[in-house]
Order: structure tokens, then sequence, then C-alpha cells
């Protein structure tokens, strides 16, 4: 029985865990935070059969629920409103775009970019070109529905919040911006520790992520310095790592790593000469600030809401220029107190922010709207 005064929240986790990228890293460290600041209201948290094991609830507040429906599917529209009623949800939390048209209680969404209604391209896709319109008709539909019927829209940078004033009517006072937190290093990375020296990224290899560039500039990188170097792209290979594959068999020097646990993953942080992360467009950018954690020096696109994110901490490039690419990249490398300056440069910058301040920070919102 619920006590006079509290609430009951539901959170739709189907996207928790590593495994579903940056969205999934973003609703695991939320709600692990919010079991921590949590003591009096009741959370539903609803999960999908292939993470249900990922989620032990720390909090007694805190219950899971299965809700195995697939992510943008039609089942998801018709069923996920009958499950949230069946939890008797106060108010519900959709960190993602993809709320049921016809789901008509109090919700709040978090939106963390809109590169697909900036970047429509069939090529970031599997589907058929007709079939991609279609999706992206219905995208168009439900971002626009959900937009228009949340209490409150958190955002994860004033980039996404002017996006959405730009291309949506809603009030600004009705966007929260909410920055997302970083999961500190396990141990710096020293100077030197690498038997080879080699560039890293981590993410997926989705067309916006801009990968195809980053490899030509790594080529030329190598040619016209005769650089020993290694390009490592960590990330499960899709149907968008293995097009980028085929597309450049032929080197050697560029290592695609497939899934990684989290223990490979440190040792790819800690042994990498430099971060490089190349996207045309993001909501947040948490990779690099993820990187500056392990202290790696990061090179970074100068697009979308990089530089707000990073401020002085990364040396900047035209995401579209290979030549600029390649020469900033250089100039990281072969300078050591270049790399030591962005070192503690970045160690400063991730203290701006913090999974505990972003739980906080969501959990009042949920109390300003009930």
């Amino acid at each position: 029985m619920r006590k006079k005064n509290q609430i009951k929240i539901g959170i739709d986790a189907r996207f928790f865990g590593p495994k579903q990228k940056g969205l999934g890293r973003y609703v695991q460290k939320l709600v692990e935070n919010l079991e921590k600041v949590n003591s009096t209201n009741k959370f539903v948290i609803f999960l999908r059969k292939e993470n249900w094991d990922e989620y032990q609830p720390a909090n007694p507040n805190f219950k899971k629920v299965l809700a195995d429906y697939k992510w943008y599917s039609l089942k998801e529209q018709i069923f996920m409103p009958f499950k949230i009623q069946k939890a008797g949800i106060d108010l519900m939390h959709f960190p993602h775009f993809n709320v049921p048209v016809f789901y008509f209680k109090p919700f709040i969404i978090t939106i963390h970019d809109l590169i697909l209604k900036k970047f429509p391209t069939s090529r970031a896709s599997t589907l058929s070109p007709f079939l991609y319109s279609l999706k992206n008709l219905a995208y168009k539909i439900v971002i626009f529905s959900a937009v228009k019927r949340a209490k409150k829209i958190i955002v994860v940078s004033n980039y996404t919040k002017k996006d959405i004033l730009k291309y949506f009517r809603v009030r600004k006072e009705k966007i929260k911006v909410i920055y997302e937190g970083v999961s500190l290093g396990a141990a710096p990375r020293v100077l030197g520790a690498a038997p080879k020296e080699y560039l890293l990224y981590v993410g997926n290899a989705y067309p916006h992520k801009n990968l195809e560039r980053l490899i030509l500039a790594f080529n030329k990188l190598v040619k016209d310095s005769q650089m020993d170097l290694q390009l490592i792209l960590v990330g499960e290979i899709d149907y968008f790592y293995k097009r980028i594959q085929n597309q450049f068999s032929n080197s050697k020097q560029i290592i695609f790593t497939d899934f990684v646990s989290d223990k490979e993953l440190f040792t790819l942080y800690k042994n990498a000469s430099v971060y490089v992360f190349p996207s045309l467009c993001e909501g947040f950018g948490l990779p690099p600030l993820e990187a500056m954690a392990y202290g790696i020096p990061v090179v970074c696109s100068n697009s979308s809401c990089l530089p707000e994110i990073l401020g002085k901490a990364a040396v900047y490039f035209n995401p579209e220029n290979i030549d600029d690419m390649a020469k900033k990249i250089k100039q990281v490398l072969e300078d050591k107190n270049l790399q030591k300056k962005l070192i503690e440069q970045g160690f400063k910058r991730i203290k701006k922010y913090d999974w505990l301040k972003t739980a906080q920070e969501t959990m009042d919102i949920y109390l300003s709207v009930v």
C-alpha cells in the first residue's frame, strides 16, 4: 500500500545496459543513481528479456516489470500503454522519443538529439528506401506527439534544446537541460606505456559517426608521416561496421574489435595514444568524456554540441575536412606537452558531469510535475 504523498514513477528501461550503446548507458546510470537519491517514492523499471538479468534493484522501492516489446515496433505502440496502466504508474519517464501515441497519462521524455530529423538518410538503415520512408514518417509522428504531450522535456545539452526550439512549437520553459554524467576510469593511463601507438574510437558506425572520413584521415596520416600506427575501432560488428570493413578491407593497420567486455575496454583505453571522435552530430558526446576519465588526450570534431560539452579539453578539427583531421591528430601525437595539457584539462572537465547530479536533477523534474 502506498503512503500518502508517495508517487509511483515508471521508467522505460528497455534500452538498459552497455549493449544498447549511449542510450543504454544513460538509462543504466540514471536508474542506478536514482536508487541512491530516492528514499520515499516507488519506481517501476520496465525491461526486456534480454536485459532482465542486467538490472538487480538495490533499493527496496524499485521493482522490475517485464515489457518485452521491441523498440520502435507496433507491439510497443499497442501493448506498452496497457503494461504501464497495469503497474499503476502516476508518472512515466520515457528516456527516448518513442512514446506510444495512445499513452495518455502524465509523462516526461528525454530527447538526446534530433539526428534522425537532421540526417534523414536511408544509409542509416538496413531497410529498403520505401520502407525507410515509412519508418521516417512514423518517427516524425511519434516524436511530434511526444514533444507536444510531454509534461517536461529533458535534453542533454543546450545544443539539443536549441534544435527542439527550432523544429517544434514548444515553450522553452518546458525544456530542461540536464547533462549526463561520466563514470571515472579505474586508473589513469601512463604516457608511453603502449608497445605500439594506436588511435582509439569507441562507439557505433552509423553514418553520422563519420568513420569513413576518420579512416581516410588515418590512412593519409600514416602515408604522409610514415608512423607505425594503428587505428582501433571498438563496437559490435553490425550491418554498419560490416559495410565499413568491406570498404576498407585492404588496411591491416585498422582493427575492428567487435563488442568487448568492460575489462577489455579498460585495457584498450589505458594503452591508447589518442582518442578520436569524428562525429558530425551528437546530442551530448559521452565517449570522449569517458576517454578523458582514463587520461587520454582527445582530438574531436568541432560539430554540434561537442565544443559545449568538452570545452578546452580537446583539440578540434573540421569533421568534413580529411586533411584537417589528419593534421590535428598528428599535432597531438607529436606534442607531448600538448598531450599533458589535454589530459590535465580533461580531468578538470569531467568533474562538471556527475551521474548522481543527473539523477537528482531528474528526480526534481519528476516531483515538479506530479
